[in-house]
């Protein structure tokens, strides 16, 4: 609890930099520190950059550098602390994040076996890479491994088994190729850029495994891809698309202009909605009730839809073709994170969270249930197999964000507010597609009108989450999250509209520091 007196959201950020400084000084907590903190990470990228491939023991090592990580990890998770209650929030979620995504990657999968990404490349690496290997496939064609169990889009080029010589003479004339790129073997820069990609790709935009709701390249790319006789003029059709949209909603330009054009349309607009959204929270000290859980979710989705933005406007916008080659074009970076809210009204609660919601995290949330499913022979179409797949990702939703509610400074409930939380989503579409099923076979959904099943969800998923919500939104509000300034200057704050002692200036104070340590490992930029 805070102590009593307190007027502000600054006097309240001084109070937890005094408990941060206390936890610290009195060795009760360490301080997260970089370039300490990516030392799990360093591990699991070095071990990436040595091609085991053909190597079995090598191959086999990623479960015990794993290990490593996910040991790294939990003391990072138990130990580390940040100054910024936001910062301090970011510990726990970075360090389970990272966790989740290698194990999705390297355990759940072998990425160096399994995975492709998209590439441009020249006429000579382009021949290599269409001629022919030992069984007669082209090494830019079908993704070999394990990926084919992922129930994950994929990009497969035709099964024909060899280039036309129109198609050869026409790869002569280009020097800028899209091709499937496994692992490159060399040089090692590629190697380098390819790791560091799969690192990073949390929704595999360009690469063979890209999760559902985003939108599939322009034609004019599948066709480069499928390397069959019609690619010969695929240049002539680079402008028929200029915008895909995905079942869910997701943008996807092709036009550089039209989709930095939105971007900086959409990050003007969010910058005025994060000002006059956080102007309204310093003149609240707690969020109850209907209007505080409102605006506490218009903030989190504020807050992200403008952070994702930034996605583009650096990729494409501010480094380009250039610097990126082919992942600074438009189409490689979709214009939205979140799909329409159209599907929460079409699929209720699974369509909130799975459709309209954003879906970074997806693929390190569906991989180990699809190893599971595997191993322990259950039909993922059957019951038992869609619901332990829903609790296995709600459950890793809920570790994440536990996390990051068990690194904050304030009186937070990790197990009690987070994690039930999101464990009672699973429960709350569970028993809604259950209650579907059964109107379906009796007949009832038909005989309604499409605008009452709309309404019906609409209405149905507000009370869920009416009753729900609380257990994270009183956890954000206790643990201090929401004592962070997603804007550095407050025009609204600046003429007197927030909190007493707030000004036009609101830049992130103690959000990073340099910090002498007593050790090379205590020392570096602190947060």
């Amino acid at each position: 609890m805070l102590p009593p007196g307190l007027r502000s959201p600054r006097e309240v950020t001084l109070y937890y930099d005094e408990v941060y400084f206390s936890l610290i000084n009195s060795g009760q907590a360490v301080p997260f520190v970089y370039p300490w903190a990516t030392a799990g990470a360093a591990l699991v990228l070095l071990y990436l950059l040595i091609d085991h491939r053909k190597f079995p023991a090598l191959a086999w090592a990623r479960f015990p550098v794993f290990g490593l990580l996910l040991a790294f990890q939990a003391w990072c998770i138990a130990t580390n602390r940040a100054r910024s209650p936001a910062a301090a929030f970011g510990v726990g979620l970075i360090s389970s994040w990272g966790t989740l995504w290698v194990a999705a990657i390297m355990v759940a999968n072998d990425c160096q076996v399994d995975f492709k990404r998209i590439e441009r490349t020249s006429d000579d690496a382009v021949n290599e890479a269409v001629a022919p290997t030992e069984n007669g496939n082209r090494t830019n064609g079908v993704v070999q491994g394990q990926l084919g169990s992922l129930n994950i889009r994929q990009r497969k080029p035709p099964a024909d088994s060899e280039p036309s010589t129109n198609f050869r003479d026409a790869l002569r004339n280009r020097n800028d190729r899209l091709y499937w790129q496994s692992y490159p073997a060399s040089p090692f820069s590629a190697r380098v850029s390819w790791v560091a990609d799969v690192f990073c790709s949390f929704r595999g935009v360009g690469w063979t495994w890209q999760t559902s709701g985003i939108p599939p390249p322009p034609r004019w790319v599948e066709a480069e891809l499928q390397a069959t006789d019609n690619d010969v003029n695929v240049g002539d059709d680079r402008g028929s698309e200029e915008l895909m949209v995905s079942r869910t909603g997701i943008r996807r330009y092709a036009d550089r202009s039209a989709l930095l054009t939105n971007t900086a349309v959409s990050l003007i607009i969010g910058y005025i909605l994060l000002d006059g959204i956080k102007t309204m929270m310093h003149r609240d000290p707690y969020f109850w009730g209907t209007y505080r859980l409102l605006l506490s979710l218009a903030g989190i989705y504020t807050a992200l839809w403008t952070i994702f933005k930034l996605g583009p406007a650096c990729f494409c916008g501010v480094l380009g073709p250039t610097w990126l080659v082919v992942r600074g074009e438009a189409w490689m970076n979709p214009a939205d994170m979140f799909g329409s809210y159209n599907m929460v009204l079409t699929k209720g609660l699974a369509g909130w969270w799975g459709g309209w919601w954003h879906q970074t995290f997806r693929l390190a949330f569906e991989a180990p249930t699809v190893r599971l499913l595997e191993v322990t022979g259950i039909d993922k179409r059957s019951i038992s197999g869609k619901a332990l797949s829903l609790f296995i990702a709600f459950f890793l939703s809920g570790s994440l964000h536990a996390s990051g509610s068990y690194t904050q400074l304030g009186d937070t409930r990790p197990l009690l507010g987070p994690m039930r939380f999101f464990l009672l989503q699973a429960v709350g579409i569970l028993f809604q597609n259950v209650t579907t099923q059964q109107l379906k076979r009796a007949g009832v959904i038909d005989k309604c009108p499409k605008l009452l099943r709309q309404a019906t969800n609409f209405v149905l998923v507000h009370i869920w989450l009416y009753h729900t919500a609380p257990l994270l939104v009183d956890d954000f509000a206790k643990g201090g999250i929401w004592l962070f300034e997603p804007v550095p200057f407050s025009p609204l704050r600046g003429l007197g509209y927030g909190a007493p002692d707030d000004q036009f200036f609101a830049f992130w104070n103690g959000l990073a520091w340099w910090r002498n340590g007593e050790h090379w490992w205590d020392t570096g930029i602190a947060l």
